[in-house]
């Protein structure tokens, strides 16, 4: 089995959450990308956040939110992707960049929009009462 590992970013305001959609794509995906070869976690989502939104992630303020895997989307069967998510302070005004296509805050009525990754994590940040 083939594993992607990703790192992302929540980010939670008025009870949805940041999510963005590729060129091409047809479902949602919470900021974030691949690590660079022997990049930390941080890096990567200080990194990926900057390029795809233009926004810079305050890093004293990232905390763990957690590990989630489902089948990627969009991938052959038999991938999976393995999502380390943060929750981050940042400066600055979210902005399409690069690969993103368009930019949305969702709440949990839009879960069918978004990945199979993103529904699981959809689905603990509703039961945590973050997520309306």
């Amino acid at each position: 089995m083939k594993v992607i590992d990703k790192i992302a970013w929540i980010r939670i305001e008025n009870g949805a959450i940041l999510s963005t959609r590729s060129h091409g794509r047809d479902v949602y995906y919470l900021p974030g990308g691949k690590r660079e070869p022997g990049e930390s976690d941080l890096a990567t989502l200080v990194r990926e956040i900057d390029e795809e939104l233009r926004v810079e992630i305050v890093p004293e303020s990232v905390t763990p939110v957690g590990t989630f895997e489902a089948r990627a989307h969009g991938h052959a069967d038999g991938t999976t992707v393995r999502m380390t998510c943060y929750a981050a302070d940042y400066r600055g005004v979210p902005t399409v960049s690069n690969e993103i296509a368009e930019l949305a805050w969702l709440g949990y009525a839009d879960r069918h929009r978004v990945s199979p990754v993103d529904q699981i994590i959809f689905d603990r940040l509703h039961d945590g009462g973050q997520l309306a």
